[in-house]
């Protein structure tokens, strides 16, 4: 076992954390907003119908557009409130109840590796620390050998950005774009977010 993931944590300590999550969502997507931003990100990086998969996908707004645009998505979350909530808004992805530093989706029969892999919405601040760097090994793992992975989350979250790159040059990928927003700003030292499209090394 590993250890608990900041966000089920807070799960823990409110129950209906997962249900606010949920219905905030639902509610900009009724009100109009634009939730697709990371989607157009990853789509304009990969052919037609690539294997993408949806690292702490949530309830399904990024793997949901991502599979709206034609690419075969599968979408892992630690939280099972927020899964169900996928399969409800968003069928056709396949949506999995799992947590990132124990990913072997070979195990559960999605053999073939990514093209890409998007894990959006802070998701890498709220896992424990101590897996941090577990995860992105596994991340490494799912990937093909030319396939990218695209991680997105805000400074003065927990997890600095430098700490990042060495745990993400740990697991063997590399820098091959970073941003400091989802419409393509240039990442600067004083950025408060960060978008990292990382390649496997070598």
């Amino acid at each position: 076992m590993v250890e608990q993931s900041l966000w089920m944590r807070k799960v823990a300590d409110n129950p209906g954390h997962s249900a606010w999550y949920v219905e905030r969502f639902r509610s900009m997507a009724r009100a109009g907003d634009d939730l697709a931003g990371e989607a157009r990100l990853v789509d304009a990086m990969v052919q037609r119908r690539a294997r993408i998969l949806d690292a702490g996908c949530g309830p399904g707004r990024v793997g949901g557009a991502l599979a709206a645009a034609g690419h075969e998505v599968v979408g892992v979350d630690v939280d099972p409130a927020l899964v169900e909530a996928a399969e409800q808004d968003h069928p056709g992805p396949r949506w999995l109840v799992g947590d990132l530093a124990e990913l072997d989706l070979p195990a559960r029969g999605v053999t073939a590796p990514f093209d890409a892999l998007v894990c959006a919405g802070n998701v890498m601040t709220f896992l424990a620390p101590s897996t941090r760097r577990e995860v992105l090994v596994r991340f490494r793992a799912h990937l093909a050998d030319d396939g990218r992975a695209v991680i997105g989350f805000g400074a003065e979250r927990g997890y600095p950005f430098d700490e990042f790159f060495a745990d993400a040059a740990a697991a063997g990928l590399e820098p091959d774009l970073l941003l400091s927003t989802w419409d393509l700003r240039p990442f600067a030292a004083d950025a408060d977010f960060l978008v990292a499209v990382l390649r496997p090394a070598g």
